[in-house]
């Protein structure tokens, strides 16, 4: 390899370089020596106390799923299917009206939770999930109901969850990011803010892999340029860069953006064979669902962020949208379930099957839930919800959760939590907690005081722990 080309200036030592890129951040991998040694922003961290989980795989169903129609059944609603109701939290106006599931539930499984019929699969795997029925959010907009799910922050801007667990833990692998986002063709509300780094480095901020085509963009280097004219151009950027860090140790995004350089460097060896799935036995393309229509696209990502877990990344997240069901939510809530049904219980499967299950937690879950009643508009019945933030649904499994439970409770028509019941930010210190980190000790100084991902602080839900 050539060496970098030199300014008329002396070279700076190695030591120089390294604290020239700002205490604050620590050293870079600048080079491929560097990233073997695993310094850095991502470098593995010890946790602040015995972890239950090392990674996350977040399950996200945009758009507020039906507790009452997925995993929290309500007769006695049923029974006053379209009679008038007088209740008015919501953002719903005029006359209201209850509406009965359309869907028949039963339970499941030896430890015999509730389950709608249109979940086909997942009862094969009820006995490892853990149902909370407690948890309650803050706001009936979409995007601001996103925000506060995946960033504790109504307002956008801030870290999001997976940012927080990388900048607390670091990566296993210094060769792919931390933080890996599926979506849909479709972004989610609030597009890239839910994964945003926000005030922290630039190195946490969440890699969006995308539905079609090549995962990333401009992940091939082109045709002419060899691995050693990319190592070249990257030494000699890196030599400049240095020079200009040691100089303005103030420009800490300077160091952010080299690093994320060399990541993009050593991705182009490691990503295609995490995303490329031809080497995945039949049973299990099958097992996910990837050769059915209404679940193959849902089903390559699960595979994918199972694959992602075990290479060492920390926190992968799946969007799944269209759980808005104001007006069809027989139709709509039928055809949502079944297209994640089979690829989530087969991916709760492959991790248990591969010792992983253990030491990874699944989270399922929506940005609210919805009303056991609805508006009434130009005279029709609308059989669909609407949005509410008093209750809500949602699975784990393993990573350390009580399995094979119910937590918590809603009251007899599923309008609110009424038992076991907590904000969004407990929930938030609690998958912290399972990681090994303290929500209380988890910070980043900015703007003038130390921030944390709960905002205010909050507590451990320890009925949710195994």
């Amino acid at each position: 390899m050539n060496a970098p080309f030199l300014l008329n200036t002396a070279p700076l030592r190695r030591r120089d370089f390294l604290y020239g890129l700002g205490s604050s951040l620590g050293s870079v991998a600048m080079t491929d020596l560097l990233a073997k040694e695993a310094t850095g922003p991502l470098a593995l961290k010890k946790p602040m106390h015995a972890p239950k989980a090392k990674a996350v795989i977040m399950l996200f169903m945009e758009g507020g799923p039906s507790q009452v129609d997925t995993f929290d059944p309500k007769p006695k609603l049923n029974a006053k299917h379209k009679t008038e109701s007088k209740r008015r939290a919501g953002l719903a106006n005029g006359f209201r009206f209850y509406v009965g599931s359309p869907f028949k539930s039963r339970k499941v499984g030896q430890s015999g939770l509730d389950m709608s019929d249109q979940w086909v699969h997942l009862p094969e795997v009820v006995d490892e999930l853990c149902n909370y029925r407690g948890c309650q959010a803050e706001s009936l907009n979409h995007p601001e109901a996103l925000f506060h799910m995946n960033t504790g922050s109504r307002l956008g801007g801030d870290p999001a969850l997976g940012s927080w667990i990388n900048y607390g833990l670091g990566t296993e692998n210094q060769n792919l990011p931390g933080y890996v986002v599926m979506t849909e063709s479709a972004m989610p509300q609030g597009g890239s803010r839910n994964w945003s780094n926000g005030f922290l480095p630039a190195h946490y901020q969440g890699t969006r892999l995308r539905s079609g085509g090549s995962p990333i963009l401009d992940l091939q280097a082109p045709k002419y340029k060899t691995r050693e004219h990319q190592r070249r151009a990257l030494d000699e950027l890196a030599f400049l860069n240095q020079r200009h860090a040691a100089r303005h140790p103030e420009h800490a995004d300077l160091a952010a953006r080299m690093a994320n350089y060399e990541l993009a460097y050593r991705m182009q060896m490691e990503v295609p064979g995490v995303v490329d799935l031809k080497s995945e036995p039949k049973h299990v393309i099958e097992a996910y669902g990837m050769n059915q229509k209404e679940t193959a696209e849902f089903g390559r990502q699960c595979l994918m962020a199972r694959r992602l877990v075990e290479k060492g990344v920390r926190f992968v997240q799946i969007f799944s949208g269209g759980w808005d069901s104001h007006d069809y939510l027989e139709r709509g809530h039928s055809s949502r379930i079944k297209s994640v049904d089979k690829p989530m219980s087969a991916l709760i499967k492959d991790l248990k099957e591969r010792g992983m299950l253990e030491d990874t937690l699944v989270v399922w879950t929506g940005e609210f839930g919805r009303t056991p009643d609805n508006n009434r508009r130009g005279g029709v019945y609308a059989l669909g919800r609407g949005h509410n933030i008093d209750a809500m649904t949602m699975l784990m499994a393993g990573g350390g959760v009580k399995k094979g439970t119910i937590i918590g409770a809603t009251d007899e028509i599923g309008a609110k939590a009424s038992e076991v019941v907590h904000p969004i930010r407990d929930l938030h210190v609690t998958l912290l907690h399972l990681l090994g980190l303290d929500d209380n000790k988890l910070t980043y100084f900015h703007a003038g005081r130390y921030k944390q991902l709960s905002q205010f602080g909050g507590k451990v839900i320890k009925e949710l722990i195994a």
